[in-house]
């Protein structure tokens, strides 16, 4: 038995909350839809919930604002983690810190888009006395004109098995940490890719040298995410290779869109993808915020 569907009445203009997700995805689909490369996050774990369950990701809360009678902006909260806002205007991205804090919600932080997350955050360090830290900024870039990397590197990629998957929950746990979210690895999540074959190696010699995965294909698009080598293997020329076989298995795989992150304080990653063919698309931001102690 399904748990019962609730929907809250917005607290302020334009706002309606659900935890729900067919009931979000009624609401606002067709705006995630309409721009697939910029609602990347959005669309892929609406996806991965659709063909996991709603229980994938624990306790879930969405929320959608409606002007003029058409759906202006999105957000999700999974688990845990701060909530990630789409684009929208930024009155909206205001008004949800005062819904939330309605609520009494606990908000650990934000992340989204550069312009609504940033009002959310001074919406809700003036309502609640929080304060915020940008702890990363991020560049969303989509796959332009493919280039192979250059000069290539040796060695090859190939498809991982079900052999793999304890280096690669090994490997998964260390793209957590190098990221520094700290978040366990979602073995389901790590199983559903593998039997799909969307995790990519690039292998020297028979040995697994960097990884790479890539998200089902949705609205067109698809995205390329836990790009990782072993400190051991760094600086050869590895992640670039299986960042660029991981973008033509997905373009192979139905993907007009292909796209990925690069966190702004890493020029390198940054300079690797632009070389592969990738180009900017938009910022976004990534905060936390902290309660001032008594």
């Amino acid at each position: 038995m399904r748990p019962q569907v609730r929907v809250w009445s917005p607290f302020c203009m334009g706002w309606t909350l659900s935890d729900d997700v067919d009931v979000f995805l009624a609401a606002a689909g067709g705006f995630l839809r309409g721009d697939p490369v910029s609602n990347t996050v959005a669309l892929t774990v609406l996806e991965d919930m659709r063909a996991h369950g709603p229980g994938l990701y624990g306790d879930v809360l969405f929320g959608w604002w409606t002007r003029d009678g058409r759906v202006q902006g999105a957000f999700l909260r999974t688990g845990g983690y701060p909530p990630q806002l789409s684009a929208m205007p930024e009155r909206a991205a205001r008004d949800l810190a005062d819904v939330l804090a309605d609520r009494g919600a606990r908000v650990a932080g934000a992340g989204g888009a550069k312009a609504a997350a940033e009002a959310f955050a001074d919406a809700w360090t003036r309502r609640t006395g929080a304060r915020s830290r940008i702890v990363m900024r991020q560049r969303l870039y989509r796959l332009a004109e493919p280039e192979p990397p250059e000069p290539r590197p040796e060695g090859a990629a190939r498809t991982a098995g079900r052999a793999d998957r304890p280096l690669l929950l090994e490997w998964a746990a260390g793209f957590s940490r190098d990221a520094g979210d700290g978040a366990a690895v979602n073995e389901t999540m790590l199983d559903s890719r593998l039997a799909a074959g969307r995790v990519v190696l690039w292998e020297v010699r028979g040995r697994p040298v960097a990884m790479a995965w890539w998200s089902p294909v949705v609205a067109g698009m698809s995205r390329v995410s836990a790009v990782y080598t072993p400190a051991a293997h760094r600086r050869r020329g590895y992640g670039g290779a299986v960042t660029e076989a991981a973008g033509h298995a997905a373009r192979k795989a139905g993907a007009g869109e292909v796209v990925l992150f690069a966190d702004l304080a890493n020029p390198t990653s940054n300079s690797v993808y632009r070389r592969l063919g990738y180009r900017p698309v938009e910022d976004r931001t990534m905060l936390t915020f902290t309660t001032p102690t008594p």
